[in-house]
């Protein structure tokens, strides 16, 4: 880091949407966890800008209120009113990426005009289905819709001094588009791209991606194709943690820990295996815990 960091970013969350423990499942990686008490949160990254104290979540998790705490508690701020934080940016419209959304209407948070940054097509998502259109007719949530380009790039900067970059990557869009986020600070550039189609049906998708990126949180939702359960591998729109790690092993013979994963499905291994986790770090990448730091 050539400049001296501006902005910190905490990770909220590594899981996929559902947590741990996963609803409806009677797998032992759940059973286990709701008997030792073990919690995963959905993904989600805090940002907290050391000159104006200003926040941002990326991603509005059914966590959120648990996520702002966190973000509270490691900002060393106590408490900040019903201006919880001063913007949200959404990648998609899949449940654990804005359904926090809920607690900042009137019956929970009843904020006054959180900006909501997300691309035209999530925004009208919002807009157009109850109870997400509630918030924005009733002011509670103020949508500032990111255009995207020819080449599927926007920009935008929520927080004067940190560049942002919504990225349009391939995913699962019934209900809206989807984008990763590249966060440029005066230190260093961070990427978020918590769900994407699997590398090898995109090619150049990861190069272009990582362009430029110091650090990359990066879908990590199965290890490998044991986890398919019962499924045709190439039919899961996800990358695999392995398949991403063969193609990225230069990257991080480079830059040790410069690759982390998220968005883990609560069946990956890769949560709960030391032996594993151990292997993966030593190949050069990195499973962050809640609470990971990166400075920007």
């Amino acid at each position: 880091m050539g400049e001296r960091v501006r902005f910190d970013t905490w990770l909220l969350g590594r899981a996929q949407d559902g947590g741990v423990p996963h609803l409806g499942c009677d797998l032992e990686c759940c059973v286990s966890a709701r008997r030792d008490g073990t919690v995963e949160w959905p993904c989600c990254l805090g940002v907290r800008d050391r000159v104006s104290g200003a926040m941002l979540l990326m991603e509005a998790t059914p966590a959120v209120e648990m996520q702002v705490a966190m973000l509270h508690k490691l900002a060393g701020v106590e408490g900040r009113g019903r201006r919880v934080v001063d913007g949200v940016l959404l990648t998609h419209a899949h449940i654990g990426h804005y359904a926090g959304l809920v607690q900042f209407g009137k019956e929970v948070a009843s904020v006054e005009r959180l900006p909501v940054y997300c691309t035209t097509r999530m925004a009208d998502f919002v807009r157009g289905h109850a109870p997400w259109s509630a918030l924005v007719s009733d002011g509670c949530l103020d949508l500032v819709e990111i255009e995207l380009d020819a080449s599927g790039i926007g920009s935008l900067s929520p927080i004067e001094g940190l560049q942002i970059e919504a990225i349009a990557v391939p995913h699962r869009d019934e209900f809206s588009d989807t984008v990763a986020f590249r966060l440029r600070g005066p230190a260093q550039v961070l990427l978020w791209v918590p769900d994407v189609d699997r590398w090898s049906k995109h090619a150049g998708l990861l190069e272009r991606l990582l362009a430029g990126v110091d650090v990359a949180y990066v879908d990590g939702t199965f290890f490998d194709e044991r986890e398919a359960l019962g499924r045709d591998v190439d039919e899961i729109p996800h990358p695999l943690m392995s398949e991403t790690m063969t193609l990225l092993a230069e990257v991080v013979a480079a830059r040790p820990g410069c690759i982390r994963f998220i968005h883990l499905n609560h069946t990956n291994r890769a949560l709960r295996d030391a032996a594993l986790i151990a292997e993966i770090e030593a190949k050069g990448f990195h499973v962050p815990t809640a609470g990971a730091w990166v400075g920007l």
